[in-house]
């Protein structure tokens, strides 16, 4: 197996690559210039099967290793930027206002093409690699059920497929997995509480749906604390609150909207059963009422065994033992990979990125000192699941 200095010149020209990307942030499905860049460069590394417009703007590229016939592993990158003003104080930051790579996803890009060069050159394993560029990891529709969904799985014969995010925090050079879920599902909700407005000055003569919805925050986190086993995970997160815009107005109604974490399936029917019910019943005690509306958005991310294994013996063989810890602890954070680990079996990996900024903060950058690991990762990765 190859060791980190191998990828140093690569580091290089990804580094270009990762940086002009960065400059220049698409989002969702809109990627037309990070989709083209992406091809090209594959294209200039002798890649021949090359598949465009997959969820509009996704890519599926092949690389036939030289030791013949075998099976067919899928390596995934995400490619869209966050709608973020950067503060990253960077000369490379974003060319465009208003839209940043906040979550690296620049970085994941580059590695992947890095790995595509390398892989291109040397074709030291038997059997295929689908290199699966994604787009709108970020928001819904989800890039990667729509290109699970649109038949790629099938249509390439993808019988393995893998997954790799950067992580602030982690040190470069360091690596973290675990067997089973390793990040939990996203849910939704949106719901509006429907009272009587007047004024802030007589409140006995109107139906609060600020005062409700403050119970209705409060009660939701029984449902967590009381309502569900302490040792299950759940989290309920209202994130959004809008009523009137004036000081002296109770409005007639109260927009609010949140999130669901969980790392059980089970308990997505749960929160979104037991969300309406709660927030019916309080509404209702106070002679108001609720529309809510509760979206399905993604599933937990679970690492199958054997891929993880995998996964674990490939990026040891990169930094070591000690560098790998593949008893990561779970992150209630979710990946839209998931739909991609529902279709094949397979395992997602963290990479580290250092202590820069978080992801989804202004003030993030990917750092470049982590191409060549993320690199080396894909390579050894593919030698090992494929050897020749």
């Amino acid at each position: 197996m190859r060791s980190v200095e191998t990828f140093r010149d690569l580091q290089r020209e990804a580094t270009k690559w990762r940086r002009y990307l960065h400059e220049n942030p698409e989002l969702d499905y809109r990627l037309s210039n990070t989709a083209r860049f992406v091809t090209e460069k594959l294209a200039s590394f002798a890649i021949n099967h090359i598949e465009t417009g997959i969820a509009e703007t996704g890519i599926v590229a092949l690389i036939q290793g030289k030791g013949g016939h075998g099976p067919t592993i899928g390596l995934r990158a995400d490619m869209d930027a966050l709608p973020i003003l950067e503060a990253s104080n960077k000369p490379w930051s974003s060319k465009t206002p208003g839209n940043m790579h906040a979550c690296g996803h620049d970085g994941h890009t580059a590695m992947l093409l890095g790995a595509a060069k390398y892989l291109a050159e040397t074709r030291n394993f038997k059997g295929t690699v689908a290199l699966i560029f994604q787009p709108s990891e970020e928001v819904t529709p989800s890039g990667a059920q729509r290109m699970v969904q649109e038949g790629i799985m099938d249509r390439f014969g993808i019988s393995q497929v893998f997954g790799m995010h950067n992580r602030p925090g982690m040190e470069i050079g360091r690596f973290g997995i675990c067997h089973g879920a390793i990040m939990a599902s996203q849910d939704d909700f949106d719901l509006i509480v429907k009272g009587r407005g007047g004024h802030a000055a007589r409140p006995q003569d109107t139906i609060d749906p600020v005062v409700i919805a403050a119970q209705i925050i409060l009660g939701l986190q029984t449902l967590v604390s009381r309502s569900t086993n302490p040792v299950d995970s759940l989290v309920i997160s209202v994130t959004k609150l809008n009523g009137s815009q004036a000081y002296n107005v109770i409005s007639d109604q109260v927009e609010m909207s949140g999130t669901v974490r969980t790392l059980m399936p089970g308990l997505r029917d749960f929160a979104e059963r037991q969300i309406l019910a709660s927030a019916q019943g309080i509404a209702r005690g106070f002679g108001a009422d609720i529309e809510y509306k509760y979206y399905r958005s993604v599933p937990v991310t679970v690492n199958r065994t054997e891929p993880t294994d995998l996964a674990i013996a490939a990026s040891r063989s990169l930094v070591g033992n000690s560098s790998v810890d593949d008893k990561l602890r779970v992150t209630m954070g979710a990946e839209d990979f998931a739909y991609m680990l529902e279709a094949r079996p397979g395992a997602f990996i963290f990479i580290g990125n250092g202590p820069t900024a978080s992801v989804h903060n202004a003030a993030y950058d990917f750092n470049d000192d982590a191409l060549p690991y993320g690199i080396g990762y894909w390579v050894n990765l593919v030698e090992m699941a494929l050897a020749a």
